[in-house]
């Protein structure tokens, strides 16, 4: 008979160090579900199976096959996120929504990331996505008091759940924390200078390759410069993301150079990405298939496209919309250090 590993979630002394966390898991998910409820919204629950789990270039999906009773095959694929089925029922008639969604992710693991987790996202129809910062500050004191914490907190970081989350916009960011010109290098029709910010990162001391593009170049700028300084003393809405990084998100009216997309950090922790959703099919169709010829490139491997979804963006009303990471938000509240200190069940290393 197989021995017991004292360090598998499942051993009673492991277990019971990790239940109050995990009751305060159950009471945050709670105060969500009663905090959207209260406002009018339907939540909703959406296939794990997709024909496309998502159309970013860096974000892998798991794939499995399914097969008619006459032995046709097709693959399919677990969902990355619940995104487009949420647009679907948005194109269908429904006005508000959230969901508390399982969702999978392949090539992550590590002290935030998990290959299986749950995503909160939830959908304003006809709303300006400004509404969607007001929703995330709110839903930060929400968890912070379902769990009876004071401070969110994240390993010698900590700050104040029921604090305004300051705003700043990429641009202000990497002028900030890097001293670059991020809009220098972006144009009006939001096609972009590689050489420009690759010049701008050298002369600051960061590292770029001959073969970098402009968004390898953007990433390894604010993962480096930018986000540590972000969430620090209070929660950190980082704004106006350059179009080109913001697949799903319309243009700001008034600068077309940037989107209305917004990210929430948290002692550091990066909570929420948040869209003006895109509804213009033709145009989400080319940021698509750009997306999926730079996979290609990097990966070699692509992912179809959800036909329907674009066909549904042409009913989708004007909308806003918001992924929440359920299980990084209760390790804020909890003080937990590693996401697997949260998870009932977390899935097994191979």
């Amino acid at each position: 008979m197989p021995e017991d590993n004292p360090s598998s979630w499942w051993n009673p002394e492991r277990h019971a160090e990790r239940r109050p966390v995990l009751l305060a898991r159950n009471r945050i998910t709670s105060a969500v579900r009663a905090w959207f409820d209260a406002r009018g919204f339907v939540e909703v629950e959406t296939p794990a199976l997709q024909v496309s789990p998502g159309n970013e270039a860096h974000l892998h999906a798991f794939a499995t096959e399914a097969l008619s009773l006459s032995g046709e095959r097709a693959t399919l694929y677990l969902r990355t996120s619940p995104e487009f089925t949420a647009k679907k029922l948005l194109a269908a008639g429904e006005a508000r929504t959230f969901e508390l969604a399982r969702v999978w992710r392949n090539r992550e693991r590590g002290a935030l990331h998990h290959p299986e987790f749950t995503l909160l996202e939830w959908y304003r129809a006809g709303e300006a996505y400004e509404t969607l910062m007001a929703d995330c500050a709110s839903l930060l004191a929400v968890a912070a008091q379902a769990a009876g914490a004071q401070a969110l907190r994240f390993r010698d970081m900590t700050i104040d759940p029921q604090a305004e989350p300051e705003r700043v916009t990429l641009a202000e960011a990497f002028d900030r924390f890097a001293g670059i010109d991020l809009l220098e290098t972006v144009q009006a029709d939001g096609a972009t200078d590689r050489d420009g910010l690759a010049a701008a990162a050298k002369g600051k001391g960061i590292r770029t390759a001959s073969d970098d593009t402009w968004a390898d170049v953007f990433s390894r700028v604010l993962v480096e410069k930018v986000e540590p300084g972000l969430g620090r003393e209070r929660a950190t809405i980082l704004c106006e993301y350059p179009v080109s990084e913001a697949a799903l998100a319309r243009p700001k009216a008034t600068d077309p150079r940037v989107a209305e997309r917004f990210e929430l950090y948290a002692c550091g922790v990066e909570l929420a990405n948040c869209f003006g959703e895109l509804t213009d099919a033709t145009e989400q169709r080319r940021r698509f298939e750009v997306e999926m010829a730079e996979k290609q490139r990097v990966y070699g491997e692509r992912y179809p496209l959800d036909e329907e979804f674009l066909a549904a963006l042409a009913r989708m009303p004007p909308a806003s919309g918001g992924a929440l990471g359920l299980d990084r938000l209760v390790m804020l509240a909890t003080g937990a250090s590693r996401i697997e200190q949260v998870l009932w069940a977390p899935v097994a290393e191979g």
